[in-house]
């Protein structure tokens, strides 16, 4: 195993124990790569202002660079430094942390009825579509609009991933366009939604460009955040029935469950840093160029971030975890991801269909740790 292939390993932790045994922040030759595996080390490069995330000499990956998805990804805030990053979060984070858990739950709830009966199908969907689907609905999107624009926020995410072939990037390239589009006309019609407002007077005169650039963002890292986040939460209650038996007794505790969850089995298991200038970590001197692999699950299981880490205790107390990031890059969706999988696990919890026998495999990636669930068979 390997700090790439761990990600989709059906338990890689006591993997990133013997990783943080050998040192916090290490080199390994066979990747390349600078290793940062304990909760020091982590806490340090995610706060370092020389820990890029993008190498300064390419700025948005030569794979898709001279399409629509790349003048996308150029102007997204969680893929730059500076004013590009600080602007367009300060219009973005608190319009979000306006949107009321009420009106999430509201907007969940009447997307579920459409959901299809099949169990495995159904899951699908409320990680990848339904997600999604809520998030523009609270844009202005109308309900007709919904599903096509959850296909084509899928599509746009797979160029952001290295492993990308060519088939996807071209589609990621028709998403992006498509995307701009809606969200152009959108923009163009009066009123807008309350949210879509917020996020418009925020944006001020930074451009109109990067205003639809960061919307596009929006809808894409809810995706990442909510698939993961609502098949992780599902594995483990599928893994302890005694566990499922009592959230349908006690729903309230589902956020508890979440809390921990993103924690104990989070849906992004590392990010990358890019070192741009001469800096000193945990003891070390990176270079320019190196680059850091950033075990964010590693730390999170750490015990000195979080005592009796490999247990998943809802009660926890003092609960800390780098699952949505930290400092300057910390996710500004993350209690919009929590509110809209609550719901989407509450709803879940209820649904005798989950009594079927039902199995999952991770999805290919890099660093995402997204299940794929399916119906098996029933066994006599």
């Amino acid at each position: 195993m390997d700090p790439i292939t761990a990600v989709t390993h059906a338990d890689p932790y006591p993997y990133y124990a013997s990783l943080r045994a050998r040192g916090g922040l290490a080199f390994d030759p066979g990747l390349g790569l600078w290793l940062a595996s304990s909760a020091e080390a982590v806490a340090a490069v995610l706060a370092h202002p020389q820990c890029h995330v993008r190498p300064v000499h390419e700025p948005v990956p030569r794979a898709i660079a001279d399409g629509a998805a790349g003048r996308v990804f150029a102007r997204l805030m969680r893929m730059n430094e500076g004013e590009r990053q600080r602007c367009p979060r300060a219009a973005v984070e608190p319009g979000l942390q306006q949107v009321h858990a009420e009106e999430i739950g509201q907007r969940v709830c009447a997307l579920l009825p459409g959901l299809p009966s099949d169990i495995g199908a159904r899951l699908h969907d409320c990680q990848f579509h339904l997600p999604v689907a809520v998030v523009a609905a609270l844009l202005g999107f109308a309900a007709h609009q919904l599903p096509e624009i959850a296909e084509l926020t899928r599509d746009f995410v797979a160029c952001l991933s290295p492993a990308s072939h060519l088939a996807q990037r071209d589609a990621a390239h028709r998403a992006a366009e498509h995307l701009t589009g809606h969200f152009a006309v959108l923009l163009d019609r009066a009123p807008i939604s309350p949210l879509l407002q917020r996020i418009v007077d925020g944006f001020g005169a930074q451009g109109r460009d990067s205003l639809i650039a960061n919307l596009i963002g929006l809808l894409s890292q809810t995706l990442e955040a909510s698939a993961g986040l609502i098949g992780n939460s599902l594995c483990a209650l599928l893994n302890d029935r005694q566990l499922l038996a009592e959230l349908r007794a006690a729903p309230a505790r589902i956020g508890d469950l979440l809390a921990e969850v993103q924690r104990h089995d989070p849906s992004v298991q590392n990010t990358r840093r890019f070192v741009a200038a001469p800096c000193s970590i945990a003891g070390v001197t990176l270079e320019p160029g190196a680059v850091v692999l950033v075990l964010l699950a590693s730390a999170n299981r750490d015990p000195q971030l979080n005592p009796h880490p490999d247990r998943l205790l809802l009660e926890r107390e003092a609960r800390r975890s780098f699952s949505f990031g930290n400092g300057r890059h910390q996710c500004p969706g993350q209690a919009l991801a929590l509110s809209i999988a609550s719901t989407v696990i509450g709803a879940l919890v209820r649904d005798p269909t989950l009594e079927q026998p039902i199995g999952w495999s991770y999805k290919s990636s890099l660093n995402g740790r997204i299940p794929l669930f399916t119906t098996l068979p029933e066994s006599h």
